[in-house]
């Protein structure tokens, strides 16, 4: 796959991992509505800015948005609005290196969508032993009684959902990826996604002045988490299709949960740890890195 390939996986894991912890921080100011509106239209700016260097233009940067309306518009709900705002409202309820690992599910939902929509990603035998794993590891993390009672179980499972929607929105940036670019995906969806969620947001705004730190996790959240994340994403997902682009949940767990102990002082229980164990090893058996693993280690034929 090439040391492009690990170094882009590499930039994905370090600016996912700290946006648990600027949501952690924003939503102390803000409505998950609001934070998620404010991420992807300060995004917008210096996505729309580098689209525009790219393209020659203003006026080329505003045509190529108005022709990815319809793949901008459902990567905007799918793969920015509804997961965005999804994982916002569960950090409210849970930790962020919890909310890491429930979204860390992601290759696990792609492998059970690809059952029915993409059947080149499609799970059989030890991938669909790893969709089970996995999704023992999720009742796992969201516990019968866990820290925060009940509403810590719906914030688990509302970060988990959003995993749902991250899967078909990658299962679908693979496929619109050969209709156009990185830049203009990635723009046109950010646009798009904060067209949608902006009366909700409006409805909820806050009546007071936020504090700098949840301003700054704004900022972080915008330029790293989402607007620099979505190039590099988007390349991804054309170059090396939904379930390699989706192997970065394995980092996205250990990364989140050391920013959130270092900085948040948040606490690694066992069941975050158990959790995220199973979670993984379903993710390593349903994404098939483990089947290709035995397939180039085994012996070459003898011609």
């Amino acid at each position: 796959m090439g040391r492009g390939y690990a170094a882009s996986i590499a930039v994905l894991a370090a600016v996912w991992g700290a946006s648990y912890l600027f949501i952690r921080v924003g939503i102390r100011d803000f409505a998950p509505t609001v934070l998620m509106e404010l991420r992807m239209l300060v995004a917008f700016v210096p996505l729309f800015a580098f689209l525009a260097h790219q393209s020659g233009g203003v006026r080329a940067a505003v045509r190529d948005v108005r022709s990815c309306a319809r793949d901008g518009l459902v990567l905007g709900v799918i793969n920015n609005a509804f997961p965005f705002t999804l994982i916002a409202w569960g950090e409210k309820h849970v930790d962020s290196g919890v909310a890491a690992i429930a979204n860390s599910t992601v290759p696990i939902f792609v492998a059970l969508l690809a059952l029915r929509f993409k059947p080149s990603e499609r799970a059989t035998g030890l991938r669909l032993l790893g969709i089970g794993v996995g999704l023992v590891g999720v009742g796992v993390l969201a516990g019968v009684h866990p820290k925060g009672g009940w509403w810590a179980v719906a914030g688990t499972l509302a970060v988990v959902v959003a995993s749902l929607s991250y899967a078909a929105g990658g299962l679908y940036g693979q496929s619109s990826a050969g209709r156009a670019s990185a830049p203009v995906l990635a723009t046109a969806s950010t646009f798009y996604g904060a067209l949608v969620l902006l009366p909700f947001a409006l409805a909820q705004l806050p009546d007071r002045a936020p504090g700098w730190k949840s301003t700054l996790s704004v900022l972080g959240l915008s330029v790293l988490g989402t607007a620099l994340a979505q190039l590099v994403l988007f390349r991804l997902l054309r170059e090396h299709g939904a379930s390699r682009t989706t192997l970065v949940t394995y980092l996205l767990p250990p990364v989140a949960l050391f920013y959130g102990a270092l900085i948040l002082n948040e606490e690694i229980t066992g069941p975050a740890v158990a959790g995220m164990a199973l979670i993984l090893a379903g993710v390593a058996l349903g994404s098939g890195v483990i089947r290709e693993r035995w397939r180039r280690a085994a012996p070459a034929p003898i011609p």
